[in-house]
């Protein structure tokens, strides 16, 4: 159970981050200078990405590994969150969203095959209640963690934010 937790973090932020956005677009917009359809790329960009990388995680997998993929997608998806942060101009916080969504694609499928591989087939089904658990609080707790966070500090940190959580839980996988 401490592998489920412990991978449980990246799943958890790739889901909250397909939604947090939303919710500050109109403070990334004045930011950045965009127009209302040129902004819409900042949350397209990611779930593309996203859906891109998501069928190629089992081969991927299979080459490198589910734990090396997972921590790499991990890492990619925190330095990706943190460019995001500093991003002042729509192109590159769009390229930064892609580097995001690269990395938050291939954590869902990858946290799959590792509590596959490691609970007993008796207790998989419990495991994957719990994953489907984590799946589903990510998209209901974003906008109004975004807006909590917009209101209160400012649109880069709802990027920044990943960034203790992405150190804890690439600790604890690599653990």
């Amino acid at each position: 159970w401490i592998v489920a937790l412990s991978i449980a973090f990246g799943s958890l932020m790739a889901t909250i981050d397909s939604s947090i956005v939303n919710v500050a677009i109109p403070h990334i917009r004045g930011s950045v200078g965009a127009t209302v359809e040129e902004i819409t790329w900042v949350s397209t960009a990611y779930i593309v990405a996203m859906v891109i990388v998501m069928p190629m995680t089992g081969l991927l997998g299979a080459l490198f590994g589910q734990k090396r993929l997972y921590i790499a997608s991990l890492v990619l998806f925190v330095v990706g969150s943190m460019l995001c942060g500093i991003a002042r101009s729509l192109p590159t916080l769009v390229f930064y969203r892609i580097l995001q969504g690269f990395g938050a694609g291939s954590l869902q499928p990858s946290q799959q095959a590792i509590m596959r591989q490691t609970f007993p087939v008796e207790e998989q089904g419990m495991a994957m209640a719990v994953f489907s658990m984590v799946i589903m609080v990510g998209p209901a707790i974003g906008p109004t963690l975004g807006g909590w966070i917009t209101d209160n500090f400012s649109w880069p940190w709802i990027f920044y934010i990943n960034v203790p959580v992405g150190v804890v839980g690439t600790f604890m996988t690599w653990k």
